[in-house]
């Protein structure tokens, strides 16, 4: 007699709703860490081509750039200018929440800066 093999109806429901979850963890993380890396993106060419600019200026130009790349948890206000021999650098962190469903959220902490020494933690 053959053993049958393969998953059962309780066992395809377990593994869709983890897969279920999992996907919904993924829709509703993945803007944040859109919004990061544009910031990223920002604050490097901002440091690059502010290089001279004052901190008002900079703030001006990040706010500009801020509405058109859809940045909305930085404002200008918060960033962190500072000028390290030659190089302009430009740091920011923030925290993100994230609600999930019900009352669960999920808070996630950025660190930023221009200079290439960016990092995100969950």
């Amino acid at each position: 007699m053959h053993k049958q093999r393969g998953v059962s109806l309780m066992g395809l429901l377990i593994i869709g709703s983890m897969v279920a979850f999992l996907m919904l963890l993924g829709f509703k993380l993945v803007p944040a860490y859109v919004e990061y890396f544009s910031l990223k993106k920002t604050l490097q060419s901002l440091a690059l081509e502010q290089k001279s600019a004052g901190p008002e200026e900079i703030r001006k130009a990040f706010e500009r750039r801020a509405t058109i790349d859809d940045i909305t948890s930085v404002k200008g206000d918060d960033l962190d200018i500072t000028k390290e021999k030659d190089s302009l650098v430009i740091a920011v962190s923030y925290d993100k929440i994230v609600p999930m469903f019900s009352n669960v959220s999920v808070l996630i902490k950025f660190d930023v800066a221009s200079d290439g020494g960016a990092a995100a933690a969950e």
